[in-house]
């Protein structure tokens, strides 16, 4: 049993890779540790429970890397996804940081393997967990409880006492004994964003809101954030923003996770309900813009698209959860789809027409592109002809947003007047909008979560020692 009686030094809020970090650095530095997950035992660790890897900088291959990986290309990087609309202090901090992490995060019982091909392509960039994200997650707990850190699972906080920036105190509900008041010397947030509180949504997107999908944990309604921002803290980040991806239409509402993504899109074209492209899907290699599926879906009529492609490509892609819906005609396939039949087959005629000739190759930028054609396919382009056709429907799926608490290197959450907070400290989603202001790439938001993490358990150590 935990004595809520006692004061503690870090009282650590949510039970993810970011909340973990945070636990096990405040406590290798000495801190008493008390770890609030919302979330039953069962459910723990939030949207890291779904992940596959974390990129960080490096500068020769490893075991399990297959080049180098210097801190100015992975800052290019994110300079491109994000359009610059990133705090180039906090990022290329992030960055440096993310290279002392590899190993660090072996340190805490966490294992690599060997990177998944295919279209991902991350070889040389992200290092991949050994059994995936819950193993991950599993190894941090572990770890965690091996030295001492208390941790509570549904222990809802449903209120903070925050004075003039200074935290003192948080309301818990548990389902057994009610309502308590945990003390301690310093705060670290690290309870995600408000990607499933679906009204939240709605405040900023409309009605359009109730069509997407939430790729991860349901628990994740923005509570804290919202109390934080409510009690001075400052905030960072447009609502709207957020890591969102093309998931299929059949995934369920909550916690579907990695195995209803689709990575399918570069090997055909996407169609809208009216069977019209709207952007190039050829673009740039996927993992510079799967991310960037879900806002455009998110746009179309609806919220709804379709990946369209033939049978030859089939093996070519990471198979998910849902299988393709076939036809042995686009007619046939079109009917299936509930699309208009003439609309679509229009479209793939056309599509068909304004492919050149190359060389197909999907882990470079190469020369198969169409021509004459709005939008174009400016690689990766090969004609639609080979029955069975087969299509994917699918919608916003929506990973993490990005409004949240402003914070400095040491982690450290800012007031609305400037001044940092006195003893608060922020990492992983809850605070992801300083580095992100929009766009993503692989791997990125578990490299936030471990580098701010550490940093903000070492320095709310730290603090409740002076």
């Amino acid at each position: 049993m935990v004595d809520l009686t006692r004061r503690f030094d870090v009282l650590v809020i949510g039970g993810g890779n970011a909340a973990l970090c945070a636990a096990i650095s405040a406590r290798r530095a000495g801190a008493a540790v008390l770890v609030l997950e919302g979330a039953p035992k069962f459910y723990r660790g939030g949207n890291t429970r779904h992940t596959r890897n974390m990129r960080c900088a490096h500068d020769a291959a490893t075991e399990i890397l297959t080049g180098p990986y210097t801190e100015e290309e992975f800052w290019q990087d994110l300079l491109l996804v994000t359009g610059g609309q990133t705090d180039e202090e906090l990022a290329r901090f992030m960055i440096h940081e993310s290279k002392d992490i590899l190993n660090w995060i072996v340190e805490q019982g966490v294992r690599w393997q060997p990177s998944l091909g295919g279209t991902l392509s991350l070889g040389r960039t992200n290092s991949f967990f050994l059994g995936g994200g819950r193993a991950m997650l599993n190894a941090l707990y572990r770890t965690a409880e091996q030295l001492g850190v208390d941790i509570l699972y549904d222990a809802e906080v449903i209120d903070l006492k925050i004075d003039d920036g200074m935290f003192l105190s948080a309301a818990l509900k548990q389902p057994v004994g009610g309502r308590t008041e945990v003390r301690a010397s310093t705060l670290v947030a690290a309870a995600g964003g408000f990607e499933a509180n679906i009204e939240w949504l709605k405040e900023h997107w409309g009605e359009a809101a109730d069509n997407f999908l939430i790729r991860g944990t349901p628990y994740n309604r923005g509570s804290i954030l919202k109390m934080l921002l409510a009690k001075g803290v400052q905030e960072i980040g447009d609502p709207t923003q957020c890591h969102a991806v093309a998931i299929d239409a059949r995934a369920p509402k909550f916690d579907g996770g990695i195995i209803t993504r689709h990575d399918s899109v570069v090997f055909g074209v996407v169609v809208n309900k009216l069977a019209q492209r709207f952007y190039d899907e050829g673009e740039d290699i996927w993992p510079k813009r799967y991310a960037i599926w879900g806002r455009l879906v998110a746009a179309q009529p609806d919220q709804i698209a379709y990946i369209i492609f033939d049978s030859t490509v089939v093996t070519s892609f990471m198979p998910t959860l849902f299988p393709p819906i076939a036809g042995s005609t686009i007619g046939e396939l079109a009917g299936k789809l509930e699309l208009d039949p003439v609309a679509l087959e229009t479209t793939i005629a056309d599509f068909n027409a304004a492919v050149r000739p190359g060389t197909f190759d999907h882990t470079i930028l190469d020369d198969c592109r169409t021509e004459g054609l709005t939008p174009p396919k400016t690689h990766w382009a090969r004609r639609i002809e080979t029955p069975p056709y087969l299509a994917y429907p699918v919608r916003p799926g929506i990973t993490f947003t990005y409004l949240g608490t402003r914070v400095n290197r040491q982690a450290r959450m800012l007031m609305k007047d400037g001044k940092p907070s006195a003893n608060m400290f922020a990492a992983g989603e809850i605070m992801a909008g300083n580095v992100l202001g929009k766009g993503y790439a692989a791997g990125i938001g578990m490299t936030i979560g471990s580098v701010f993490g550490r940093v903000a358990g070492q320095e709310a150590a730290k603090n409740a020692r002076n």
